[in-house]
């Protein structure tokens, strides 16, 4: 089984990493495959609502959007983590999740998905919110642990101090592996869920 874990912070080796990094460690103890993918400097357009990917299977743009595609697509479960700025996930990553999960048409459903949240102080609970609504629009399992997944930290390596933190990092990579292995034998037994044609309604006439 594979987790895709995103890095949202522009540094490499920040406090976003560190938290990261707890889970991982988590689930290669697990047997579950883990990649973490930083977006870091690069300059990441945000959706400009063309419509193009419908037609080309893939953002217009063709950047770190694209390389990330596929690893979801093959992922049974997605961890974003973000560094919090005014209350809210770094500007790069939410272009990113915007564009990834508006331009990618395979089935998320099922995948299990997980919002890593990290902050010198305040800001965590509506970052942490803002990130787990691009799952429940997707059909998308959201993984719980002891506490929100947040983790305090300023200065580069300070989040491994912050215990409580780093115990609900192992937790969430715990509990998510769990609801991966048991949607996976849920898949085998059942089957996806029955899906509806949606059926899309506007509110102006």
């Amino acid at each position: 089984m594979k987790v895709l874990m995103i890095n949202g912070s522009p540094h490499k080796e920040g406090n976003t990493a560190t938290a990261l990094q707890e889970m991982k460690k988590v689930f290669e103890q697990e047997g579950i495959e883990a990649e973490i993918v930083n977006i870091g400097n690069d300059a990441i357009r945000g959706c400009v609502a063309c419509g193009a990917c419908r037609k080309l299977g893939k953002c217009v743009y063709d950047d770190l959007v694209n390389e990330i595609a596929p690893k979801f697509e093959e992922a049974d479960g997605l961890v974003v983590g973000s560094p919090v700025y005014y209350a809210s996930a770094n500007a790069s990553l939410v272009a990113v999740l915007d564009r990834l999960f508006h331009s990618t048409g395979f089935v998320k459903t099922m995948k299990v998905g997980a919002g890593v949240v990290v902050a010198r102080r305040g800001g965590l609970s509506a970052t942490f919110d803002e990130l787990n609504k691009y799952f429940t629009i997707s059909g998308m399992p959201v993984a719980s642990s002891q506490y929100w997944n947040s983790v305090h930290g300023a200065a580069p390596g300070e989040a491994s101090r912050d215990l409580e933190g780093m115990q609900t990092m192992r937790v969430l990579a715990r509990n998510m592996t769990f609801l991966m292995k048991s949607i996976q034998l849920g898949k085998e037994k059942f089957g996806l869920p029955e899906t509806e044609p949606k059926t899309p309604t506007n509110f102006i006439r």
